[in-house]
């Protein structure tokens, strides 16, 4: 939930601002560009960062600052998985906005809206669709992450992925690890119908 939070309050503005922008290829394009890189190539990577002698310890070094422990805890586990989420949920948000024309906005203001009000009663409503996109997309894998979050955070952090891993090849209670996998299929099912699409006369996509 808190990764999924915080891929919407960076992608939302992040996605109006290259719907503003006239660049918005180019800025479509740098955040694509990462989602063609291995997920274990990019988990490795941010290992170096993170680690004892890795590039944010030396920065802090430089500055004389003591070095910290960065890597296997629960801030550079949250850290990573939303870097690694934010595109997929930036793609359909800004999916959402390109065909919004700016009049709409300019219309508002001229009939006394304020920025706050635009927001909430002329962007949101009509982004809403790329919201619950986004979240679909992120939130449910998120739940069964456990690769990123052995190497990342190593024992600090456990979720359902690393449970189900834990019940099925550590204490090899197959039972338990089964349920608890149902568990996570009916609980994506759950997010799905709650966040599922629905055309003008109230029918589902």
């Amino acid at each position: 939930t808190l990764i999924t939070l915080i891929c919407l309050l960076v992608s939302y503005p992040a996605a109006y601002f290259i719907h503003q922008s006239r660049h918005a290829a180019s800025w479509l394009l740098v955040m694509i560009i990462p989602t063609w890189m291995n997920l274990l190539l990019k988990t490795y990577a941010f290992i170096g960062i993170f680690s004892h002698d890795g590039l944010i310890n030396k920065i802090l070094i430089a500055l004389n600052i003591p070095s910290q422990s960065i890597l296997f805890t629960a801030p550079a586990f949250i850290f990573v998985a939303a870097y690694i989420y934010i595109p997929f949920m930036l793609l359909p948000i800004y999916n959402s906005m390109k065909d919004i024309p700016n009049q709409l906005f300019f219309a508002a203001q001229d009939l006394g809206a304020n920025t706050f009000t635009v927001i909430r009663k002329v962007l949101l409503p009509l982004t809403a669709e790329g919201v619950k996109t986004g979240i679909q997309v992120t939130f449910i894998p998120a739940l069964s992450l456990f690769m990123i979050t052995r190497l990342i955070a190593g024992n600090k952090v456990i979720n359902i992925g690393t449970a189900i891993e834990e019940q099925f090849l550590v204490i090899q209670n197959f039972g338990m690890g089964s349920t608890i996998a149902l568990f996570l299929v009916l609980f994506m099912a759950l997010v799905m119908i709650l966040t599922r699409s629905k055309h003008k006369g109230g029918a589902s996509k």
